[in-house]
């Protein structure tokens, strides 16, 4: 079993506060505030943000092992999230993450790699924790 550790601090009310989060490895630490969840605001992070960066590395891990063990040897994979974050009764949600990935993998066709990307998306343990949010994929595959 693994654990990581991660930790978050905010200050004052909701609107007119700000948070500091930070990985335990001390490989990132991050302000967050109203604005950058609310008002999207690019000039600091956001919860969402973190999850995109969350959902985008641990399912192009899960495609690069899936195609391993296809017997398909992946060169790269690039994979970016687009978080939604929107109203949804009384409250905010995370309605929906689109995951934009681009594979250089060696003698697969595109068939092939859509349908392991595919399972990848399913199977990554991130989005299997992130079940209740709808997980879009457009996947491309580059020439080797």
């Amino acid at each position: 079993m693994s654990k990581h550790y991660s930790s978050a601090t905010w200050k004052n009310n909701l609107v007119e506060g700000n948070g500091e989060f930070e990985l335990k490895s001390g490989g990132y630490r991050g302000a967050y505030s109203f604005k950058s969840r609310f008002e999207d605001d690019k000039s600091i992070s956001s919860p969402e943000e973190l999850i995109g960066a969350a959902n985008a590395s641990c399912f192009s891990m899960a495609l690069a092992h899936e195609l391993d063990q296809a017997g398909f040897k992946p060169e790269e994979i690039s994979t970016e999230a687009e978080v939604t974050l929107s109203k949804s009764g009384d409250g905010f949600s995370i309605t929906e993450i689109l995951l934009k990935t681009k594979g250089r993998v060696k003698g697969i066709d595109k068939g092939k790699f859509l349908e392991i990307a595919g399972n990848a998306k399913v199977n990554c343990p991130v989005s299997r924790a992130l079940k209740a949010t709808n997980i879009r994929l457009d996947a491309e595959l580059l020439e080797s």
